[in-house]
């Protein structure tokens, strides 16, 4: 199993920014990290990820250059960094891992994780 806590959400305004922490815990071997978010009424939308052994990341287009995502392995710790945020950034923010090949460790199926935290809000406002 696999234990994730997020924390670091909060209420900004447009153009603001914020990082997001994400600390694992557990025995089981997870190799791909990331983020998705949820807002209300709209889809599960994956966000970024990290592929633990390469290094490699990949972004959903909605927020390539405005966010990065990292990783401190002495510290069993994911972080989201997020500048130049918008209203539409509005959303529960999920720390997510799985097990996975390389190529399959994307945006697209980060949300279909087996592991995920509760979840951080997010809130931008205009």
């Amino acid at each position: 199993q696999v234990q994730l806590v997020e924390s670091g959400g909060g209420s900004v305004q447009a153009g603001g920014s914020l990082k997001l922490s994400c600390v694992g815990s557990g025995y089981t071997y997870v190799n791909c990290l990331g983020w998705f978010r949820q807002a209300p009424g709209k889809e599960r939308e994956g966000v970024a990820t990290i592929y633990s052994r390469s290094g490699s990341t990949n972004y959903a287009d909605s927020v390539k250059g405005r966010f990065t995502i990292s990783r401190d392995n002495a510290k069993n710790t994911l972080y989201l960094q997020m500048n130049s945020l918008r209203p539409e950034d509005t959303a529960m923010y999920y720390c997510a891992s799985d097990l996975r090949y390389n190529g399959d460790c994307t945006q697209s199926t980060i949300g279909l994780s087996r592991y995920w935290g509760q979840g951080t809000q997010v809130t931008v406002s205009s």
